[in-house]
């Protein structure tokens, strides 16, 4: 019987060996793409200063901030730091803090665990790793910066060899800000982002009473509509908003942005991976340009998988300096949960050790402990099994926690002659091993039935 409860917490994952070695090779992959497009790795702390993440936190997420106190410190003493809820304010706060010692533009990747007190729901986590890659400017950062980021999510979550397509659904914050202001709904900008952002997860006419309810009149609403219903191919989509001949220059600005990172992407051949849709804001208020969701167009009850865009504003509660960035995220562990939910991972990772070395008695310990650093200093991983169980029991644990096994007896330790089996196909090969140098394998062959391979002993569970 249990002494304590001891489930994780309501919100936090824990993984099996096996699932947690293909989230690390997710993980891999991930931080290695990133590399390979020219991002630099930083880790900032998981504690901040409250201080710090209220600058920028607002509305439910300052309500979800776990605040971090000392054991037995006084429950009136007011806390002063917290845990970071993303990497952005983290991030700002880190370009202030190292302005002078970073090359900009500067080109960054952060992976690590974020924590949110929301309430936890399948595919929603407490405790989640995200992996984001951002791009800051210091006073100006192109636009050509766009696309580098679409592009660079686009090819890492192509490396997770998902049997399904990616897209990357396109927009920018300035056309919907300029269609507003021209409307003269600039003051309720915010009410009717929230209703555009939650126009998929209801009904047309929903999203129709929605404005209605907010006060717009039937020609503004039919313009929202007609707008937020737009979305395909960069000329089409181009083409048709041009064609509202709404008269406000930022409006025209938006157009223009959008028009650039798309032909961007096209030229680079990503044309099949990429729409403009005017329903994707991006819920958070920092986004000043391009916004970007990606999803999996066959399966669309998933959500997005990944997302981000341009923020002109990245440092403005901290300094009064101009650094434009943007920046895209993958939620990791939210996107391993979804995939595996759906059958949709086929990664197979190295969840076992390369060789388990099974000394038979004592006497071969030492050997074996030469043999195991052999092949650690060739770059394979190698586990020594010690027990006092009998063989059988030995080669049961082996077979369940490596991918080839070495007997070691006596007379392996006076020829150095030994046998590798691959515990998956049942074959066994021969190697020769001493202490200065370890062989490559010189033969392959089926088990001999007079080897340690067919102990005739009926294995018992290995403690």
């Amino acid at each position: 019987m249990k002494k304590f409860n001891t489930s994780p917490i309501s919100g936090a994952e824990e993984l099996l060996p096996e699932q947690q070695a293909t989230f690390d090779t997710l993980k891999t992959k991930i931080h290695q793409i990133y590399q390979n497009h020219g991002y630099q790795h930083i880790e900032t702390p998981c504690i901040e200063r409250i201080e710090v993440l209220l600058a920028k936190a607002g509305g439910d997420t300052e309500k979800q901030i776990y605040e971090v106190k000392k054991t037995g410190e006084k429950s009136n003493v007011k806390a002063s730091q917290a845990l970071r809820f993303d990497h952005t304010v983290p991030l700002a706060r880190y370009i202030i803090e190292h302005e002078n010692d970073l090359n900009f533009p500067f080109k960054v990747q952060q992976t690590g665990p974020n924590f949110r007190g929301e309430r936890a729901q399948k595919g929603r986590f407490r405790e989640f790793y995200q992996c984001d890659i951002d791009i800051i400017g210091r006073d100006t950062l192109p636009l050509a910066y766009d696309a580098d980021v679409i592009s660079t999510l686009i090819d890492t979550l192509k490396a997770f060899d998902l049997d399904t397509p990616i897209l990357a659904r396109i927009s920018n914050r300035k056309i919907l800000a300029g269609l507003l202001n021209s409307l003269n709904l600039k003051d309720q900008i915010t009410e009717i982002s929230h209703i555009i952002d939650h126009a998929e997860k209801v009904t047309p006419e929903q999203t129709k009473v929605s404005l209605e309810e907010l006060g717009l009149n039937k020609s503004q609403v039919k313009t929202i509509l007609d707008f937020i219903d737009l979305h395909g191919p960069r000329f089409d989509v181009i083409t048709a908003l041009n064609n509202l001949e709404i008269n406000d220059d930022v409006f025209y600005q938006g157009i223009s942005e959008l028009d650039q990172v798309l032909g961007l992407l096209e030229a680079a051949n990503y044309d099949e991976q990429i729409t403009a849709d005017m329903k994707i804001i991006r819920g958070l208020d920092y986004y000043t340009g391009t916004v970007f969701e990606f999803i999996l167009p066959e399966h669309t009850n998933i959500g997005s998988i990944a997302g981000g865009g341009r923020y002109d504003n990245l440092t403005g509660h901290f300094s009064a300096k101009s650094f434009p960035g943007v920046g895209g995220s993958i939620g990791l562990t939210r996107l391993f949960y979804i995939l595996r939910e759906h059958d949709l991972l086929h990664i197979n990772s190295p969840a076992l050790t390369e060789y388990a070395l099974i000394p038979v008695s004592e006497l071969e310990n030492e050997y074996a402990f030469k043999l195991a650093d052999e092949l650690r200093s060739k770059h394979h991983s190698a586990t020594i099994v010690f027990s006092d169980k009998k063989l059988g029991d030995k080669l049961t644990y082996a077979a369940k926690v490596a991918a080839n096994g070495i007997v070691i007896g006596e007379q392996e330790v006076e020829s150095g002659q030994l046998k590798v089996k691959d515990f998956a196909t049942g074959k066994s090969r021969d190697f020769s091993f001493t202490t200065e140098s370890l062989l490559e394998p010189n033969s392959e062959t089926t088990s001999d039935p007079t080897d340690f391979w067919t102990d005739p002993a009926e294995p018992s569970t290995f403690l």
